[in-house]
């Protein structure tokens, strides 16, 4: 339970209300006493100098012992709780009505005396009690004489040794009972309460734990959605962390899924490359075996042919190591483009002689449209040079004899758009959201000439170029590759 936020909260809870409980009643307590104790002072105040008038005691310079005892005798007897002694004006008891083993002080402190014979009013005023060496109580005094320097004081203790047994007694009293059955209910009901409170406010931050735990132990792959409040205006920190789960919960989803499909992809591309690198190998390997073994007995065209398929095979081998090597180059930032100002006519012409002598022998006609007084382009010529050659390269790959790939440009508001489109079958439409990815590809497309990475490596140039490539194709029809470099 202590490990749940709940039971932190509820043990908190309990040490603050019985602290709180505690210390309310120690403070009543204390205060409670000090208010009797000047109720008591005050009320009693002139009791010590009504003692005096009312026998008549007030004749003469000083008191006599004998009967001031009896006087002491007489008032005690009649109320327990008082206690009453002579002093002298060093504060030496000369007389009181005790036994003598009972007084544990031979004299007393005279300044809370004078200090209540000057009409201090910041009562309770505390004097010294002859009955401990330590305890100090409330009294009355009076010094007498009253008109002259004083010779002697009446000193009259409130609440003697007998009253402080009683008080004891009243501790078990029936309003001390009330009073700490009210203040032991009151920290239960609001413990209680408190404990109510704090289950309503935690229910759901513990079910949105749950929640969590479980998305956890599925394996970060089964989100169940925390439904919080609805009313925006009641909404607070709990709500908001749990559309913040709930949005990570999701996004967590999406990225375990594109790692998979990421890892299967790699798996495919090393399974594709591995195949495209063993056929030519094999195929190298087998031309110059055979040539070693049979030098001597091929002719001088024998061995040209088996050399020339020897060395295409190496050219095959380099092209898509190159290909490997610089997709790698691009997704580590290693390449970047070195922009200058670009006349991307003259650029697609110097392309398309290359490719030329290809497309006449696949009986495929090239075609530019291409105006004049087409604006310069910012561009990296390289980078853009391996666009071009990649699809165009790609275009004559897929397509059928007799047909057409056209190169055309246009100038657009903020630069020239370039598109090259090709006659013959188009894309599937389950092929179009894969197309550029570094790590696919479909396996009907597949051609000798590399591992399919020539779009994946157009993308990422032109990304460098912040530009987009878009494709549009038909089941039946021409595709289209466009994009647009800036000025």
């Amino acid at each position: 339970m202590f490990k749940t936020l709940y039971g932190k909260l509820a043990t908190v809870l309990v040490i603050l209300l019985v602290t709180l409980g505690i210390g309310y009643g120690l403070f009543s307590l204390y205060a409670s006493q000090l208010f009797l104790q000047e109720v008591n002072q005050r009320f009693n105040r002139d009791l010590a100098r009504q003692l005096l008038v009312q026998q008549d005691m007030v004749q003469g310079e000083e008191l006599h012992e004998e009967e001031i005892k009896k006087l002491f005798s007489y008032y005690m007897h009649i109320n327990p709780a008082i206690e009453i002694y002579l002093l002298d004006t060093e504060g030496n008891i000369l007389a009181f009505e005790a036994p003598q083993m009972r007084i544990k002080r031979e004299q007393v402190d005279l300044a809370p005396i004078r200090q209540f014979l000057s009409g201090d009013t910041a009562y309770p005023i505390l004097g010294d009690d002859p009955r401990d060496t330590a305890r100090k109580k409330i009294f009355s005094a009076a010094a007498y004489p009253f008109d002259s320097p004083p010779t002697q004081y009446l000193y009259v203790v409130l609440g003697g040794e007998d009253y402080d047994t009683v008080k004891a007694l009243l501790q078990d009293s029936y309003f001390l009972q009330v009073s700490i059955i009210a203040v032991v209910a009151s920290v239960a009901f609001g413990l209680l309460l408190g404990l109510f409170m704090f289950s309503l406010l935690t229910r759901r931050l513990f079910r949105l734990s749950r929640l969590i735990e479980r998305f956890r132990d599925s394996g970060f792959r089964e989100h169940r959605p925390y439904e919080g409040t609805q009313r925006p205006q009641l909404q607070d920190e709990i709500d908001t962390l749990g559309e913040t789960y709930n949005v990570m919960a999701e996004r967590i989803i999406e990225q375990m899924q594109a790692l998979e499909a990421k890892d299967n992809l790699r798996r495919n591309l090393i399974a594709n490359v591995s195949h495209d690198l063993r056929t030519p190998l094999a195929s190298l390997q087998g031309y110059l075996e055979t040539l070693q073994m049979k030098t001597g007995d091929f002719t001088v065209e024998q061995r040209r042919h088996y050399l020339d398929t020897a060395h295409q095979q190496g050219q095959r081998l380099t092209h898509l190591v190159e290909e490997l090597f610089e997709l790698s180059k691009l997704d580590a930032n290693e390449a970047q483009p070195q922009f200058e100002p670009v006349m991307l006519g003259e650029l697609v012409m110097d392309v398309i002689q290359k490719y030329r002598l290809q497309a006449e022998e696949n009986r495929v006609q090239l075609e530019t449209q291409i105006p004049t007084g087409l604006p310069f382009v910012r561009a990296d010529i390289a980078m853009l040079d391996r666009v071009l050659e990649n699809l165009l390269g790609n275009a004559l790959d897929h397509t059928p004899e007799d047909g057409t790939i056209r190169i055309g440009l246009a100038a657009r508001d903020n630069g020239v758009q370039l598109a090259v489109c090709n006659s013959g079958k188009g894309i599937r439409e389950e092929d179009m959201p894969h197309l550029f990815e570094r790590f696919y590809q479909a396996p009907e497309k597949r051609h000798g000439r590399g591992a399919g990475l020539g779009l994946a490596i157009v993308k990422r140039i032109l990304e460098l170029h912040r530009s987009e490539i878009r494709v549009e194709s038909a089941t039946e029809g021409p595709t289209c590759f466009r994009f647009t470099l800036q000025r």
